[in-house]
């Protein structure tokens, strides 16, 4: 310790060193640091075919095209650069090594056909990022997106499509159904991807094994059709039958109904023709009527009706003429 108060110490030279001079010392190597660090973090370039997507404080500021840039430094602003003038592409059946040779994927490229075959389809399709700001924000992986989006349309259009067509005459109209289809999607979707070409790369038919497989569903897909023709064809014919049986029992109940109507209406008829020769005589109504209920009663009985009273009884045999029976 000095008599001043400081420390110093002695180097390899002898001399002695302050520690105030040490600190001096390294707050202008951090000051050249700080300075160093802020000018390389000021400028960035962007290369011809990209643009740049400025961001401050994680919102976004700008975009800039390409050359050399000026942003604030120490990440108040970061520039994130994206490839929008160029193409790009996806290979759907197949992929392309670095060393130019081919690795086929069946699980992209098998398809059904509408009439129900097995082709295999190979899909090359570009595409340009056209909204650096979408690109990068509206999607965790757009192009993954876009992948899958082609991979669903591709299926759909071939799905409706016949065998002959995907192999032969009908390409380039799958070919623009497919883009029409996934632009419009994307279109909606929004993600910063223009779709620029969709191209049947190529198409071969099933293996033989897949034919006979297919042959089978085929003619099994013709009996389910014949049984389900049998089925229409017994219920055509059962209807007619049980449209008649119906209206048979129709008619029926309407003549029982009618019928019944009837024998109320006679039954009325007589009601009314008895109280009116009921009111004209009461006493011998009555008399007739019960004589009539005895008959019907007891069919097999002989009747002696007793006019008078006391001695002078009159028997009137038999009583079949009053009655109309014939015991």
């Amino acid at each position: 310790m000095n008599k001043d108060g400081t420390y110093s110490y002695s180097g390899k030279s002898g001399k002695s060193v302050g520690i105030q001079d040490l600190i001096k010392k390294g707050a202008i190597v951090l000051a050249i640091l700080f300075v160093v660090i802020g000018i390389l973090t000021c400028f960035y370039t962007v290369d011809d075919k990209q643009q740049a997507v400025v961001t401050t404080f994680g919102k976004v500021t700008t975009i800039t095209d390409p050359g050399l840039h000026f942003k604030l430094p120490f990440g108040i602003q970061k520039a994130h650069k994206v490839d929008v003038n160029i193409y790009q592409k996806i290979e759907l059946g197949y992929t392309t090594n670095q060393d130019g040779t081919v690795t086929v994927n069946d699980s992209e490229s098998t398809m059904i056909t509408g009439d129900y075959n097995i082709v295999n389809v190979d899909f090359f399709v570009e595409y340009k990022i056209t909204d650096p700001v979408q690109y990068l924000y509206a999607s965790t992986s757009p192009e993954l997106i876009l992948k899958n989006l082609i991979q669903s349309q591709v299926r759909n259009v071939v799905g409706s499509a016949t065998v002959d067509n995907v192999l032969t005459t009908g390409k380039e109209s799958i070919q623009m159904q497919v883009r029409e289809l996934v632009t419009e999607i994307l279109e909606e979707y929004d993600i910063g991807l223009t779709l620029m070409d969709v191209r049947i790369q190529d198409s071969d038919p099933p293996t033989q094994e897949v034919i006979e497989a297919f042959k089978a569903v085929e003619t099994a897909k013709q009996q389910a059709e014949a049984v389900v023709n049998d089925a229409v064809a017994y219920k055509n014919a059962q209807i007619p039958q049980a449209e008649a049986t119906a209206d048979k029992l129709l008619q029926n109940a309407e003549f029982l109904k009618q019928k019944r109507i009837n024998e109320a209406l006679e039954q009325v008829a007589m009601f009314t023709a008895m109280y009116q020769e009921y009111a004209n005589d009461p006493e011998i109504t009555r008399s007739r009527m019960y004589y009539e209920a005895i008959s019907e009663i007891l069919p097999g009985v002989k009747l002696f009706i007793n006019t008078g009273d006391g001695e002078n009884v009159d028997m009137l045999l038999p009583l079949e003429s009053l009655t109309g029976g014939s015991n």
